[in-house]
């Protein structure tokens, strides 16, 4: 093992560990009063626990505990010293609330955001520019009301949706909350408190005039879809100059009425854009008339990258089992996959080698408990290969009879 040019002390789970402060989390499960009647299972060692069955990709209580006595050896490398049995961990699940993690996710994300930022962003807008989107995890229980209407057996699988907020230059959620899968999009708005000159870009999911009008009072822009069933009335049509890309067919001002008695008034801008890709027309609205229409799709279409974010997080850290059958449980999972995701995207960001996100995390997960340099080992894979090849070289060069 010695001879392993990428071998260090400790496993590679540990030195994902070195992120997170202990202290940090020990002081705010004392301030949350987590470890309130806990004897054993403390919030920290619940939190490394539950990480390490998300990242491992275990599929079981079972399965992690085994695993975990497996490595019995290297657990002190992992601050812990207690391994918990499957119904301990099961009753923890159950009752330390998952708002604990959502409280860990929030501490690194305001630590380490600084270092995901995304260098290829050219444009000075787009640093201000946040994405807005939900995601629905399917549940094979009805623990939360699934979306959509009943089938004909009459049964349905239940569903939790993950409503995310991100920054553009990060890709990584800066806020997150869960509902069931029944909840309308549109209620995240509500808690949404931007900086002004800030710019968030949505799908027409979230249609809330009110909202779009709070938006334009608080100085914040926003881009979305107009519904094609929208009632408006145009106001005033806007030049569009010889230089403007071909495709944009309309950019005019209209007036949207809203509210009971459709008294009120939410002045926007629409733009309609025939895309030569999906040749159709899209129909974008924004309460910005500063920028140019080109402006105005490029920023929507930069909502793409958000979906990129859950595809990740689903490839990667499938949320298909869950090592729970309640809300919390589910929640607590759903906590740590998104602490993994940023966890490894900032060992990436560190890492001189270009890796795919999915490649690097299918070798760390199975080298979790592996002696290996973890920077040392991404930069340079095949280090130990080709010095051990030519050392076989310059043995077989001195040898009378090679092979």
């Amino acid at each position: 093992m010695s001879k392993d040019k990428h071998f260090i002390g400790q496993p590679i789970f540990g030195q994902l560990l070195n992120f997170v402060d202990k202290g940090d989390i020990r002081r705010l499960a004392k301030s949350q009063q987590a470890d309130r009647y806990i004897k054993k299972l403390d919030g920290l060692t619940h939190f490394i626990t539950m990480l390490y069955a998300v990242i491992g990709g275990f599929e079981s209580l079972r399965e992690v505990v085994i695993n975990l006595l497996s490595n019995a050896t290297k657990l002190s490398h992992l601050s812990l010293n207690y391994s918990a049995k499957r119904s301990t961990l099961a009753d923890a699940n159950k009752r330390r609330d998952s708002s604990f993690f959502g409280s860990i996710y929030k501490m690194l994300y305001q630590q380490y955001a600084s270092f995901l930022s995304d260098s290829h962003l050219s444009k000075s807008d787009m640093k201000r520019l946040y994405i807005m989107d939900s995601t629905t995890i399917t549940l094979f229980k009805e623990i939360l009301k699934g979306v959509g209407r009943n089938s004909k057996s009459g049964k349905k699988k239940g569903g939790i949706k993950a409503h995310t907020l991100i920054k553009a230059s990060e890709n990584t959620p800066c806020l997150i909350r869960y509902t069931g899968a029944a909840t309308h999009d549109h209620i995240l708005l509500k808690e949404i408190n931007l900086a002004q000159g800030s710019i968030i870009v949505f799908d027409k999911g979230y249609v809330d005039y009110a909202a779009y009008e709070q938006f334009t009072d608080q100085g914040v822009w926003y881009v979305t879809k107009l519904k094609s069933n929208a009632l408006y009335s145009i106001v005033q049509e806007i030049d569009i100059p010889d230089t403007a890309d071909n495709g944009i067919l309309i950019d005019e001002i209209i007036e949207l009425r809203y509210g009971k008695g459709k008294e009120l008034v939410h002045t926007a801008r629409r733009i309609a854009y025939w895309d030569e890709q999906k040749k159709k027309v899209l129909v974008f609205l924004t309460n910005n008339t500063d920028f140019e229409a080109e402006m105005i799709i490029e920023i929507y279409r930069r909502r793409w990258q958000i979906e990129l974010l859950f595809k990740q997080l689903k490839q990667n850290f499938p949320l298909k089992y869950f090592l729970g059958d309640n809300v919390n449980a589910i929640e607590i999972q759903i906590w740590t996959a998104m602490i993994a995701n940023l966890l490894l995207m900032l060992v990436r960001s560190k890492v001189k080698r270009q890796w795919a996100f999915s490649n690097m995390t299918s070798l760390l997960r199975g080298q979790l408990m592996s002696y290996i340099n973890l920077y040392s080992f991404l930069n340079d894979p095949e280090k130990t290969w080709r010095e051990k090849n030519e050392t076989y070289k310059r043995e077989m060069q001195l040898s009378l009879f090679p092979n």
